[in-house]
This record gives structure tokens, sequence and C-alpha cells, in this order.
């Protein structure tokens, strides 16, 4: 019996959209082109569901926070279920520098994450897994001088912002993904 052919025009669309956006863009002291990690999002996201449009909000999550496209790109090109999904993983602007406002930018989207419904959480269980697996190895290679390449510096300020986003993420422990983002915060954050 051969395979069935699935609809994949929307997600065709929305890869293609975030290349584009993040098109010359480098992943922060990585080296490599920045669509890597937000096609490792979407990979994780398709380990928890099948639905074209939360594959697609996972391609797009950081083109509202990260390049030129606004909330109203992604309404008009991909419908409101979409745009909604990536603007509710994009960071919340405050006047300030980035170093001062962190904790309070952080927090703010950890109570939007813990109030939010079971898609909005896989769409950024995706996005904080791939980061996750980045900081797990890069702190196996560089110990606590990986700490150096973010604004913020101190160790314990990121140990409190993931193990709060295992929290607001726990309702997503019946998956795979999630047992693999909570054992990666415990042997970081140890």
């Amino acid at each position: 019996m051969a395979n069935r052919p699935i609809d994949t025009d929307l997600l065709d669309r929305a890869i293609t959209f975030a290349v584009r956006a993040h098109h010359g863009i480098e992943r922060k002291g990585k080296g490599f082109p920045y669509i890597v990690h937000p096609m490792e999002a979407m990979s994780i996201v398709a380990t928890m569901t099948n639905d074209q449009e939360l594959l697609a909000a996972a391609a797009l999550h950081d083109v509202i926070e990260d390049t030129e496209t606004t909330a109203d790109d992604l309404l008009r090109e991909f419908g409101q279920r979409i745009a909604r999904l990536v603007e509710a993983e994009s960071d919340i602007h405050i006047e300030g520098n980035k170093a001062d406002t962190w904790r309070q930018r952080k927090q703010m989207a950890i109570d939007r994450l813990m109030a939010a419904d079971r898609d909005v959480k896989i769409v950024a269980l995706g996005d904080k897994l791939s980061n996750m697996r980045a900081i797990a190895q890069d702190y196996h290679a560089l110990g606590d001088d990986l700490w150096n390449r973010f604004h913020v510096k101190d160790p314990s300020e990121h140990a409190w912002r993931y193990h709060a986003l295992a929290e607001a993420l726990s309702d997503l422990s019946d998956t795979e993904a999630y047992e693999e983002f909570r054992r990666l915060v415990d042997q970081v954050f140890k």
C-alpha cells in the first residue's frame, strides 16, 4: 500500500517565508544560518502533532521577534491562528536596555505561557527545547564561559527562567519533547 500524500502547501509556504525572513542572519554564537533553529523547532513540534498550522507556526515562531515581519504580515499570509500562535511566542518589547529589562520581559512571557492553551505551549516547547539543546551542547563544550554570549551573564538567572518555563510547559509532560526538555534543564542547571 502506497503512502498517501498529505497537503503540505501551507507548511511549504511557511518554511519558504521563514527562510526569506531570516536570510543572511546567523544564529548567535553558532556560525550557522539562523533558519536551522526554526526548522529544528518545527521538527520537535512534529513529534507532538501533525497539525500543519502548528508546524507552520513553529517554522515562523521568530519572524516577528527577529525580523521586519509584523503580526499583520502573518495574518495576511497565513491567517489568524498562525499569526496568533507566532505572536504568543514573540518576546514582549519593553523600552530600555535589553539586559535591564530581561527578567521583566521573561517573567511576562512565562506568565503568558502559564495561561496559554495547549497549541501555544506546543509551539513554545519546540522553540525552548531547541534552545535548551543548544545550551546543553555549548555548556558541555564551554562550561560557564557560555553565559558570556548572553546579555544577561548570570547563570542563576537562566536557571530561574528555564525552571519556570518547565513549570509553565508541564501540561505537555505526556510528550517525549517535554521529558527531554526537563532532563536538559536539570542537567545544565543542577
